[in-house]
């Protein structure tokens, strides 16, 4: 652990405190989902995570995750759904509607599995 310097203004000491770069990266969707579920529902492992200093860490991490699983599981359910290219071209709307259903089929596990867990 560091030790904490601090500056004098106004006859204040003030700390000299920085974000870390993890800090200052701004968080994706479900990062800030997961970080209003710990702020609103987990009042104490909100307060926890924020004191310890791993609160970022983790919202980082559940939004790496889930953005990883959304690359993986996405082509893998419109292999098993048979969406192909030559549907996309013949049969746009159809498409679409296919590939929002399962977007949002994966979405609502990430949730479950990640954000609200």
């Amino acid at each position: 652990m560091t030790e904490l310097t601090y500056t004098l203004h106004d006859d204040l000491l003030f700390p000299n405190m920085e974000l870390t770069e993890e800090e200052q990266m701004p968080l994706g969707k479900y990062g800030r989902m997961r970080l209003q579920y710990l702020k609103e529902q987990r009042p104490g492992p909100f307060a926890r995570l924020l004191l310890s200093g791993q609160l970022m860490h983790q919202l980082h991490e559940v939004d790496r995750t889930a953005a990883q699983r959304m690359d993986i599981l996405l082509p893998q359910m419109m292999t098993k759904v048979g969406l192909t290219e030559e549907l996309k071209n013949t049969e746009p709307l159809q498409w679409v509607g296919t590939i929002n259903a399962i977007t949002a089929q994966i979405e609502e596990l990430l949730l479950k599995e990640l954000v609200y867990s």
